[in-house]
């Protein structure tokens, strides 16, 4: 199966109209604000030498990277939207719901912030004391070792705790079989509620937008339900694509997504170099009637290059 890679739009154009041809967009990263490896410039150094023309920094709970990141694309002459990947719980599953925010944080936004990095404490504290159940000893210290900084710790940091602790050959294998769903270390009991996060981020002047809805376990009729309360919470878009997909259940994503009238975004959902997927490489989205998200009102001037 193929993967689209970026070409060469011209810096301060206009996005195309349809998702089927866009270029040089990315609007799901992650820096080591949060859970990914480069620092926010070494990451915008990198979208650039791809192509990379309009972004988005979507750090997990935090804009903590978004200034440095902002600094460097406009060295380059990169279009950035200041943006988080919010965690909450809708029926008892972890979802998570990117804030893309044209106006840039609240005061009151920064607040929420915080109230997601305390349950990110809580959460944290939490996990580690169920792994030391399967053996992991002072589980807190090894993974904000393995952080190596002060951020809110997050489960691809216990899963790095495991590893280097010896119980599990890989990050994969501790999702696998101690941090994925409805596993051991899966604490979600403190995100705040969908609804509540979606309040949030209208209340700021942002977008919000269901992050990789294929990757939530759900049937096409869950899906259904968990969009039309996204809908009905005042969300207004969902990702199409998000790093690689298969291209039949990308279809009938692209649907259902126009069935509800959301709009479609697309992100690498990039964390590391030398992983699968970089910066800008997302399986081809379909051609469908789907709106692009830089189609919003709110995000006219990210899109139109003014």
């Amino acid at each position: 199966m193929s993967i689209a890679n970026v070409d060469l739009p011209v810096p301060g154009s206009a996005l195309p109209d349809a998702l089927d041809r866009s270029r040089g967009i990315d609007l799901h990263l992650h820096s080591n604000a949060s859970d990914g490896v480069l620092a926010p410039g070494d990451l915008v150094d990198l979208c650039h030498a791809r192509g990379l023309t309009h972004l988005a920094l979507t750090d997990h709970d935090t804009l903590e990277g978004v200034a440095e990141a902002r600094r460097r694309c406009e060295r380059h002459g990169i279009r950035l939207l200041s943006a988080s990947e919010l965690s909450c719980q809708w029926r008892g599953i972890a979802i998570h719901v990117v804030a893309l925010l044209p106006r840039g944080a609240s005061p009151a936004f920064e607040a929420k912030l915080e109230v997601l990095a305390e349950a990110r404490r809580t959460r944290a504290r939490e996990i580690a004391h169920r792994l030391e159940k399967i053996g992991l000893d002072d589980g807190l210290a090894r993974a904000r070792r393995e952080a190596g900084s002060e951020r809110p710790l997050g489960r691809p940091d216990f899963a790095a705790a495991l590893v280097t602790a010896g119980l599990v050959p890989d990050r994969k294998t501790a999702f696998k079989r101690y941090l994925g769903a409805g596993k051991r270390g899966d604490v979600k009991t403190h995100w705040p509620l969908m609804e509540s996060v979606v309040g949030w981020i209208r209340d700021a002047g942002g977008v919000a937008v269901i992050a990789h809805p294929l990757r939530y376990g759900m049937t096409r009729r869950k899906r259904d339900l968990l969009f039309s309360a996204f809908i009905k919470a005042g969300g207004e878009a969902a990702e199409l694509v998000s790093g690689y997909q298969n291209p039949d259940a990308t279809f009938d994503l692209a649907r259902q997504l126009d069935f509800h009238g959301l709009y479609g975004s697309l992100g690498s959902d990039f964390h590391y170099p030398g992983g699968a997927l970089a910066p800008g490489t997302i399986s081809p989205p379909p051609r469908s009637h789907v709106k692009p998200i830089w189609r919003h009102p709110a995000l006219h001037a990210f899109a139109s290059g003014a």
